[in-house]
């Protein structure tokens, strides 16, 4: 039987998380050949992922430039793919998620008539701007895609809505998957150890570009405020490296004693730290499907979610980013502790961490029936 190539794309730290343990579960099995092409989009952040996986990208597209634009993304993404995909001609192509790359690498497939297939697929807000670009992003790789690969029935029902009815899978999330290869019941790390260990640790993460500037200063403000109300809490932020989130962390949290400002953590102590938090605050995607894994209430720092299973299931908190509501939700998830434990013991939404043998399956199932 002739094997079936299947090229993935990723090239952002939270894509490399996710897509690590698919191209994993490929180079494992015979019935596939695997070509790997990273963009480049976050060159650094991704390649700490990549050792992790132990993953060696065939090409690199190295896209990213300083103040690169999102149309310059595409842009560079489209030309540079292009040769490769003529020179490889997979069977299939799978990008994840909603990042730009993502999207120009799957319309550079359908202009190559290469089928393409969504990891991930089917997460909505149905506001275009929140997130932005990311929801026309996923919306539009939608509208391209021949296989849908949706975390849950809910994500599986938004494809219904769009139209979408053939090639959709529910295989719960890939991110759940890659907590198998990370956390490690005797880890360590620097941060911790500055930490008294009867002290509350709060994991914070914020970086979304809707949340710059204004949102971004008032959700630290707020968060500063409550912990510094207490002397047994610590909050550990892995500050994103672009400048305009650097500039108003070290701004407002810089000089405070109960903040731990960090370099970017790689996937391993990501995971192991936010296992020994007592609470995460985020505005990423994918924190709010790996928390719940490990039993971790999530304040959500935005005002829309495209992950709604979680709030329906309690694991998460929708909170947005104004100064007062911000207080008043924090305040309440470290008094309450009722509240508390009812957030923790909730059932995780996002799958069992078997997503990547599911895609696998479909892929097969669909090669064998053309």
């Amino acid at each position: 039987m002739k094997k079936i190539k299947v090229m993935s794309v990723f090239g952002t730290r939270p894509e490399g998380i996710k897509m690590g343990p698919v191209v994993k579960a490929l180079e494992k099995d015979d019935r596939f050949t695997s070509v790997v092409v990273s963009t480049g989009q976050h060159a650094e952040m991704l390649q700490q992922v990549l050792d992790v996986f132990s993953i060696v990208p065939n090409y690199d597209l190295k896209i990213m430039k300083p103040k690169q634009t999102l149309t310059g993304i595409t842009i560079e993404t489209m030309s540079r793919l292009e040769p490769i995909i003529q020179r490889e001609q997979p069977d299939l192509m799978l990008v994840h998620g909603d990042t730009s790359s993502a999207y120009a690498a799957a319309l550079t497939a359908f202009y190559n008539r290469i089928a393409i297939g969504h990891v991930e697929a089917g997460l909505r807000t149905w506001d275009k701007y929140s997130p932005y670009p990311e929801e026309m992003n996923r919306q539009m790789i939608d509208d391209l895609a021949d296989l849908y690969f949706a975390p849950t029935t809910t994500s599986a029902a938004n494809l219904q809505k769009g139209n979408h009815h053939r090639g959709v899978t529910v295989t719960g999330n890939t991110a759940i998957d890659a907590l198998r290869y990370t956390i490690n019941q005797d880890y360590h790390h620097q941060v911790l150890a500055e930490i008294d260990q009867h002290h509350r640790i709060i994991l914070l993460t914020m970086h979304r570009r809707e949340n710059w500037g204004r949102p971004m200063e008032e959700t630290f403000k707020a968060i500063r405020k409550v912990v510094d109300q207490y002397d047994d809490i610590d909050v550990i932020y892995p500050v994103h490296l672009n400048p305009k989130v650097q500039t108003v962390a070290n701004k407002i949290l810089g000089n405070d004693e109960h903040f731990h400002l960090i370099a970017p953590l790689d996937v391993v102590d990501f995971h192991n730290i936010m296992s020994k938090a007592m609470l995460v605050m985020s505005d990423s995607g994918g924190v709010q499907e790996e928390a719940p894994a490990l039993h971790k209430p999530v304040l959500v720092l935005r005002d829309t979610t495209e992950r709604p299973e979680g709030v329906a299931a309690g694991t998460l908190k929708l909170i947005g980013t104004n100064y007062a509501q911000v207080i008043a939700e924090l305040t309440a998830l470290l008094t309450d502790k009722a509240e508390y434990e009812q957030m923790s013991a909730a059932n995780n939404p996002y799958g069992d961490g078997h997503a990547s043998e599911r895609i696998l399956e479909a892929i097969a199932a669909w090669a064998e029936s053309k």
